[in-house]
């Protein structure tokens, strides 16, 4: 199975394609999807919206993963983020991947085991996971593929409801 994970956001958009192959998992590419500070919103969505299109159709993943929404205190990123979220569920509906969210929480206890992990640990376990030479940077893609690695464990496990 290759699951597609995703850390929205409008600058830096991370993504990380992990495969599971019986108990081993394999990252298969990562990286970011960024754009310019200066660059007018909706050019950053169509973006977005446009590498999504481009991984998806060269790497056909099973299924997506997608952090959910997780609010702070900054309004103007959690709107931001949101418009982010919109453009990943469309682009995985229009080329009819299903889709699974997790919360922060779901993800970190799923890669570290612990649910209040902070960011080294899960960079560290992500990097072990995986067997990545070096830890993966920007943070977003470390994210990205943390969820990666929480959408193939959720889609193999019955207590998720296992199925795609």
């Amino acid at each position: 199975m290759l699951a597609l994970g995703i850390d929205p956001g409008t600058a830096i958009c991370g993504y990380g394609l992990v495969e599971l192959n019986g108990t081993r998992l394999r990252a298969v590419h990562y990286g970011a999807i960024t754009t310019p500070a200066k660059m007018a919103p909706e050019q950053r969505l169509l973006r977005i919206h446009e590498g999504l299109n481009q991984l998806i159709a060269e790497y056909k993943p099973d299924i997506i993963g997608v952090e959910q929404l997780f609010f702070n205190k900054n309004v103007t990123t959690a709107i931001s983020v949101g418009q982010a979220r919109g453009v990943i569920l469309l682009t995985a509906a229009e080329n009819d991947v299903p889709i699974r969210e997790f919360t922060p929480l779901q993800v970190k206890q799923s890669v570290v085991g612990y649910g209040k992990a902070t960011k080294e640990q899960v960079i560290y376990m992500v990097t072990r996971l995986l067997n990545l030479p070096k830890p993966p940077h920007p943070d977003d893609v470390a994210d990205a593929l943390a969820v990666a690695i929480c959408t193939t464990h959720a889609a193999d496990s019955r207590m998720w409801g296992g199925t795609l």
